[in-house]
């Protein structure tokens, strides 16, 4: 089942996945945020309500999700109902998620990292590869929400936005002028982060000082570019580029 937060999914530039609301926010909102500047437009889908989280709701999460999702001036935002911790590699999730993307059609796609401390990341980066792949092959069959035969599609590129995990990355992304843009973004998702009041038991995020971890992060990427943030990506193959002068200076 495809949950409408923000409108159905339309045809964006950029479709930005992750298997639990607030990954995409926390590992690729500066990027997307620079892509919605630069006059492109996105679209947000979540895999799962993350309904294991540690602290807060399934249902409490997709209002913080919306919230998020109206910030970063999303084209849509929807959710699968994929099991959090739990979901399977099968014909039932390829197909839910290959209904989103035909229906998007996008250039570009951001997925969760191809390893992380988290598994459901680099499960979710497997199953989404995948459905990319198979999104593009002729004889599947998928429905749109008017009941009609979807036209296949396979975007040009697939990124994988680095997570917990310090990865070395294949590309990096200035995102330094919207930094503070990010961080309130992120904000959204409050149930998940510190609150001295909180009676929830502690995570690996809802540390006092988490929010340095990422500006840490993001820093000591945008270091390796000499730029005061930047967000990292790794690419499933080799980088294909025609212009080294127009794509590497």
């Amino acid at each position: 089942m495809i949950r409408n937060l923000l409108r159905m999914p339309t045809q964006v530039d950029i479709l930005a996945i992750g298997v639990h609301p607030d990954d995409i926010e926390l590992s690729c909102s500066g990027t997307l945020l620079n892509h919605i500047q630069k006059g492109y437009s996105i679209g947000l889908l979540d895999l799962t309500l993350g309904e294991l989280g540690t602290r807060g709701t399934a249902s409490l999460r997709t209002e913080e999700a919306f919230q998020a999702a109206q910030k970063l001036s999303a084209n849509f935002r929807v959710q699968l109902d994929l099991e959090d911790g739990f979901f399977n590699w099968n014909k039932e999730s390829i197909l839910k998620i290959i209904q989103v993307i035909r229906a998007a059609k996008p250039r570009i796609i951001f997925a969760n990292a191809i390893s992380d401390r988290h598994p459901d990341h680099g499960r979710a980066a497997k199953l989404v590869s995948d459905a990319i792949f198979y999104a593009g092959l002729e004889k599947i069959i998928t429905i749109d929400q008017h009941g009609k035969n979807q036209i296949k599609w396979r975007p040009k590129h697939v990124l994988h936005y680095v997570q917990d995990h310090q990865l070395e990355a294949d590309i990096i992304c200035d995102i330094s002028s919207v930094m503070n843009e990010k961080l309130e973004i992120i904000q959204c998702f409050k149930s998940q982060f510190y609150d001295p009041n909180s009676t929830e038991p502690v995570s690996p995020i809802s540390g006092k000082d988490f929010f340095d971890v990422i500006k840490a992060k993001n820093k000591t990427y945008g270091r390796s570019m000499n730029v005061e943030y930047a967000e990292a990506f790794n690419f499933n193959g080799p980088i294909p580029l025609n212009n080294l002068i127009e794509s590497l200076i």
